[in-house]
């Protein structure tokens, strides 16, 4: 009997232990989740303050008017959308410049940054010190002011820097031609400022894959060509996609650049129309109604280039 009273007591006694068992994991649970909230919680407050309120400040700001007799920088709140076809009918050529020059520096580093990053993150995997000074050879241009190394490139393509003189000791430049103020000037600045912006996803991405499949492809007898197409590539495309995002994004909105190595009517980005709106011009409006419209193009882009080309771990 005593037996069978244990026996009948068991169940009961398991199934009150597990309930309590259960509920000490769920608050358990409830505990780390709250703890999860509180973490996130500043980073939230961040981006409210210094990034959703700006926009929504920009966006408000796009839509004021300027009242009839109004001092310089004096507008008022209103809902003039007419701002936005104002801007786009006067600015869309620098709007259109802007992208142009960024799409071609973007190129211009992806095929100058992934032959260096492959050469670090693959052909040099073994040789870690000359693999580290490389490195530190790409990140390098970032100890120095954006503007110094813009400044620089004015001086090395100035009319008389070393590279017109050699260009036209070759025949390739006009004695009377230049470098400086042209659209190649801005984009090789582009390029040059945003190139590690390129490089270091690529290399990130050619470092995590496993040397092993580049093996496996020369055993199956592939050529290394073959292997680089149909293995070392495709392995790579989420760097290749973080890194033209890195770098289209800033250099369509660039301004430096523009300002230092062209500053004329051929080679004004948009970047230069917003700041001489804001500060000189002082149309506020106008100024915030581009930056807005720049913003939407930009994510319109971005949305569409992920979205056809992008990867998985993008996506």
């Amino acid at each position: 009997m005593a037996l069978l009273t244990a026996a009948g007591r068991g169940p009961g006694a398991g199934g009150a232990g597990s309930a309590g068992s259960g509920d000490a994991e769920n608050e358990a649970l409830r505990r780390r989740g709250r703890v999860g909230y509180l973490l996130i919680l500043p980073g939230f407050i961040f981006m409210l303050l210094f990034f959703v309120l700006p926009v929504f400040s920009l966006l408000a700001t796009s839509l004021y008017v300027k009242p009839e007799g109004a001092d310089v920088g004096e507008f008022v709140p209103a809902l003039e959308f007419g701002n936005y076809a104002v801007v786009l009918a006067n600015y869309w050529p620098a709007i259109l410049r802007s992208f142009g020059f960024a799409l071609a520096a973007t190129a211009a580093a992806l095929l100058i940054g992934y032959p260096m990053a492959y050469l670090v993150a693959v052909r040099l995997r073994a040789h870690k010190l000359l693999k580290g000074i490389l490195l530190v050879l790409i990140i390098a241009p970032f100890f120095t002011s954006f503007i110094l190394r813009t400044q620089a490139w004015k001086q090395i393509l100035s009319d008389e820097g070393p590279v017109v003189a050699v260009l036209r000791n070759l025949s390739l430049l006009p004695d009377d031609g230049r470098l400086t103020a042209t659209a190649f000037a801005v984009i090789c600045g582009l390029t040059y400022n945003f190139l590690p912006f390129m490089t270091l996803p690529i290399y990130a991405s050619l470092e995590r894959m496993d040397p092993k499949l580049i093996e496996a492809g020369g055993d199956l007898y592939a050529s290394p060509a073959g292997t680089f197409a149909r293995i070392t590539f495709p392995l790579s495309l989420p760097g290749v996609i973080a890194g033209t995002l890195l770098t289209f994004i800033p250099a369509t909105g660039d301004y430096v650049n523009a300002a230092l190595l062209g500053n004329n009517q051929n080679t004004t980005m948009i970047g230069q129309v917003i700041d001489s709106r804001f500060f000189r011009v002082v149309d506020y409006p106008g100024a915030s109604a581009l930056s807005f419209l720049l913003m939407l193009a930009i994510l319109f882009l971005v949305i569409l280039y992920v979205r056809r080309f992008g990867t998985k771990e993008l996506m």
